[in-house]
């Protein structure tokens, strides 16, 4: 890459176009707002071409800026995983996994220990959020992703069918009174916050498929990622939608209980998803054999 077009301001147009706010861009690199502004316009100066519009409320691509940043994103994020992966290792393998809250908290997370001590030699680093991670732009080897399989520039794999049922505490008041799946909605609902079109289903989408309406009169809490609304469930607070096999560990302990109502299933599901033209190792391939005859086990149970 030529001097006047250093890699310093590519990234710095990457994470523009990531946060769409310079001063977001500059809390990240420890720089300051004008500071990264005059990097942008120099970038834009020497391209002949305005990158962004610029407005109050922060910054938007303009078609130019949006051409480059799909240009320069995939090679960024190799280089970021290269770099990351020197700097790291020494003499053992780390691979980096994308997941949500849920897959890591109640299926990931139990079993890493058996798949590490199969693979003394591999580290596993896991990046966890509740929005859709796009890998092609981020240094991670591997994502299990919930969707329904269409990831743009990546391989998927499905690993583990959306399958719902609705559990609670075996102390929740009212929970003897369910003998069918009407009786669920008059007892306290939990929800799973979602921000715009819920990827997941939700109790709205359980009762229609049921032929009912999901509000019935119970009382309802709202949480902001699975792992707080399952706690809520242990507590008393009300009544899950349980991701099986997600909660079957809580299940089979006594600790949780499915209420008489179907579980249901849907085209959606949990993925192995890997970007396309990314390297891969036998560590790697290791693990995505590991987690699919896992998450096989699951469904045969």
């Amino acid at each position: 890459m030529s001097d006047d077009l250093p890699l310093q301001s590519l990234a710095l147009f990457a994470a523009a176009m990531r946060h769409l706010s310079f001063t977001q861009v500059a809390e990240e690199y420890g720089t300051t707002q004008p500071a990264v502004s005059q990097r942008i316009a120099a970038l834009e100066k020497h391209l002949g071409t305005p990158l962004f519009h610029r407005s109050r409320r922060g910054v938007t691509p303009t078609p130019e800026g949006a051409a480059l940043y799909e240009g320069v994103r995939e090679h960024l994020a190799a280089i970021q995983n290269t770099v990351e992966r020197v700097r790291t290792r020494r003499l053992r393998e780390v691979l980096t996994v994308a997941t949500d809250f849920a897959f890591a908290n109640f299926w990931l997370m139990p079993r890493l220990a058996a798949f590490q001590s199969l693979q003394p030699d591999v580290d596993v680093r896991i990046v966890t959020s509740q929005t859709q991670i796009d890998i092609r732009g981020e240094p991670v080897d591997l994502a299990t992703s919930f969707g329904t399989g269409s990831w743009p520039g990546c391989d998927a794999q499905r690993m583990l069918p959306e399958l719902v049922v609705p559990v609670c505490s075996p102390q929740l008041r009212g929970r003897e009174r369910v003998k069918k799946a009407a009786d669920v909605l008059h007892l306290p609902l939990l929800h799973l916050e979602s921000s715009g079109r819920a990827r997941w289903m939700t109790w709205q989408d359980w009762a229609a498929a049921q032929g009912l309406r999901a509000d019935a009169g119970g009382h309802s809490l709202t949480l902001g990622n699975y792992p707080l609304l399952i706690q809520a469930a242990l507590a008393g607070r009300g009544v899950a939608l349980g991701w099986r096999p997600l909660v079957d560990e809580l299940l089979r302990a006594g600790q949780l209980v499915a209420l008489p109502a179907p579980a249901l299933s849907t085209e959606r599901g949990y993925y192995l998803v890997r970007p396309h033209g990314r390297a891969t190792g036998a560590a790697l391939n290791r693990l995505c054999e590991w987690i699919a005859a896992e998450c096989g086990s699951d469904g045969q149970a």
